[in-house]
């Protein structure tokens, strides 16, 4: 039986050509036609399972029968190890069905979380997703928006897609579903299949910019990454920090690059979030170190924030590069460069800071009587920046494992992924971190 629906449209857009086969074609709901389409294919070479919601049967309500066919593609996925890509475009449950309809729906919501960190979950918003279908939706590790789309769980709501990307909900904001399908291929690729797989090797041509000591960390990120590869993540929210996949010498890793000013609450969260997932999924994760400290103007969800941030990364056993490009200074050089961090490798550029405070006031704090004495404020920075903050002396002592210049930067890291390669590190028992 040929199926024409736009739900059949959208995964066969989303499947490698002539790969997509469907699961329970025949299926029905009590009143007729069920308002998902279901099945398994390649998606960039590699196998993912996949649903969408269709809208033009009953408005895409969620039934038991539709929750009957989506928990078979969850259990498959845990059984087979493969990803999930879920699309939703949906008016939410068939209040008929009452609690019967409810219990179908929570069983989805306990499959997504038992498999979560076990295979990847990319979500595309496609048109409606309110209420517990927003909650499902939320669940996956990237959700991609069209940015027509609804997404909300409390309705009625005036929430646009942009503003949950601003607000860090949503990863990636599409401009139709075509967009959003080809971002779920290129994320889906970044990824392994499951938790004890490895991604694949890519073949990204050289970064086309060269790194210098003045590029911003969206920037820096492009010229140490293989050209075309880099899929930023959560752009609009927390500018101070960029969260990204990209390929560096072949191998998928995972970028977090602050860009010189303070480390607040939101650029903490979103740090914490990529860190969770690549280590997950054991992607190298590649921290840009270059941070001015905490900011201080918001001191309990800094300290909330901050501490969620440093157990990511301590928790982390997935191979760990922390560079310092500039500064990293007080909190913030420890959480994100220091070996409390856990960091396999930390390297810095020649002229970079490693400092408890900084320049200014660790000068104001050593040298205030040399400042009395009248000398020269920036001559007394520089003095600081060149000796007792410098690179070097943190090398010195142990504390950065090697100094280099801005141009070696890309060889370095690529050198030290394939060593890393083969990392294994084993914790100790217990079910998680409670912070």
């Amino acid at each position: 039986m040929s199926n024409t629906s736009k739900a059949y449209e959208r995964l066969t857009a989303l499947f490698d050509g002539g790969s997509f086969t469907e699961i329970d074609p025949f299926a029905k709901s009590a009143e007729g036609e069920i308002e998902v389409v279901a099945g398994f294919g390649l998606v960039g070479g590699a196998y993912a399972y996949a649903f969408s919601q269709d809208k033009e049967v009953c408005g895409g309500a969620v039934t038991v029968a539709q929750c009957a066919k989506i928990k078979k593609v969850y259990d498959l996925a845990q059984k087979t190890g493969y990803p999930i890509i879920g699309v939703y475009d949906s008016n939410g449950v068939k209040l008929t069905e009452g609690f019967e309809v409810m219990n179908a729906y929570g069983e989805i919501v306990k499959a997504s979380a038992r498999v979560s960190g076990v295979v990847p979950q990319i979500s595309i918003i496609a048109g409606a997703c309110v209420g517990t279908s927003a909650l499902m939706a939320n669940l996956g590790d990237v959700v991609i928006a069209v940015k027509d789309a609804d997404f909300y769980v409390t309705a009625p709501s005036e929430t646009a897609v942009d503003d949950s990307a601003k607000d860090g909900v949503v990863d990636i904001v599409a401009d139709d579903f075509d967009s959003a399908a080809e971002f779920a291929k290129s994320v889906a690729a970044m990824l392994p299949s499951n938790n004890l797989d490895v991604s694949g090797y890519f073949n990204f041509g050289e970064p086309t910019v060269a790194v210098t000591d003045d590029l911003g960390a969206k920037a820096l990120v492009s010229a140490i990454a293989d050209s075309g590869s880099v899929v930023e993540l959560k752009t609009e929210y927390a500018a101070n920090v960029v969260t990204a996949f990209a390929s560096v010498g072949g191998e998928a890793v995972g970028f977090i690059a602050f860009d010189g000013k303070n480390l607040c609450p939101k650029c903490a969260y979103k740090a914490e979030a990529m860190a969770k997932l690549c280590d997950a999924f054991s992607i190298p994760l590649i921290t840009i170190a270059d941070a001015d400290g905490f900011a201080k103007d918001c001191e309990a969800q800094m300290l909330t924030a901050a501490t969620k941030l440093t157990s990511a990364y301590a928790c982390a056993t997935c191979p760990k590069i922390s560079l310092i490009t500039k500064q990293a200074v007080g909190g913030a050089y420890i959480v994100l460069a220091g070996k409390g961090a856990n960091a396999d490798l930390t390297f810095a550029w020649d002229t970079a800071v490693a400092s408890p405070l900084d320049t200014d006031s660790a000068v104001a704090f050593l040298w205030n009587d040399r400042l009395a004495d009248g000398e020269d404020r920036q001559l007394l920075e520089k003095e600081y920046a060149a000796t007792i903050g410098s690179a070097y002396t943190a090398a010195a002592c142990g504390a950065v494992d090697d100094v280099f210049t801005p141009d070696m930067t890309r060889a370095k890291l690529i050198a030290a992924l394939d060593m890393l390669s083969g990392k294994r590190e084993t914790t100790l028992p217990r079910k998680h971190s409670v912070k």
